[in-house]
C-alpha cells in the first residue's frame, strides 16, 4: 500500500461543502476509511464591515477546491472523480494527479509542524531573552498555534500574565 498524500479536487463554485459531504458519505458506504483519511474545505476567519458593523465570518480559503488526504489508487481515484460536483483533480493530467508537497501545505497554512515542548501548565520557567530576561514565572497557559506560553510574573506586587515565545523560556529544574 502506498503512502497517503494530499490532493486537490476542483469543484463547481459554491459546492465545496456539498462535495465534502458526498465524499464522506461515499467513504462510509464503501468502507474506504483506510484509504481516504480526511476531506477538507480550508476556512479562514475574516472581519467583514457592513453598514459600519464589524462581524467575524468564516470564508473559504480556496473557493472551488477541496483538499483530500488519501492513498491514491484506481478505486479511490474513480470514487472521488465520479462524485457529484467534482470536475476533476488538479494537476497536469487528471488521470494521474500530483500530490501537494509538505512545503506547499505549510505555505498554505494548512499543515503546520507539530512542536513538542518539555514543559506544561504549572511548571516554573525562566525567560532567556527579551524584556523579561532572567524573570521566573509559572506557566498558566500554552498556545501551540501561536507557539507562546502565558506565564504569571510578579510585577509591582501583583501577579501579571505575560506571553512569551516557546523559544524564549527554559524550564527551571
Amino acid at each position: 500500500m502506498s503512502e497517503a498524500n494530499w490532493y486537490v479536487v476542483h469543484t463547481y463554485s459554491g459546492y465545496e461543502n456539498k462535495v465534502k459531504a458526498n465524499i464522506e458519505k461515499m467513504i462510509e458506504n464503501r468502507r474506504l476509511q483506510d484509504q481516504i483519511l480526511e476531506v477538507s474545505v480550508p476556512m479562514k476567519e475574516v472581519i467583514e464591515v457592513k453598514n459600519g458593523v464589524k462581524k467575524r465570518v468564516q470564508k473559504k480559503m480556496f473557493p472551488g477546491y477541496v483538499l483530500i488526504h488519501m492513498v491514491m489508487n484506481d478505486d479511490v481515484w474513480y470514487v472521488v472523480r465520479n462524485t457529484r460536483g467534482v470536475t476533476g483533480f488538479v494537476g497536469p493530467d487528471s488521470k494521474q494527479p500530483v500530490p501537494l508537497t509538505e512545503a506547499e501545505m505549510r505555505n498554505m497554512g494548512i499543515m503546520k509542524d507539530d512542536i513538542v515542548v518539555d514543559f506544561e501548565v504549572g511548571d516554573t520557567v525562566t525567560v532567556m531573552n527579551g524584556v523579561w530576561e532572567n524573570t521566573t514565572g509559572v506557566i498558566k497557559a500554552i498556545n501551540p498555534h501561536k507557539q507562546i506560553v502565558t506565564i504569571s510574573v510578579e510585577l509591582f506586587g501583583r501577579e501579571t500574565p505575560v506571553e512569551i515565545s516557546f523559544s524564549d523560556v527554559k524550564i527551571q529544574k
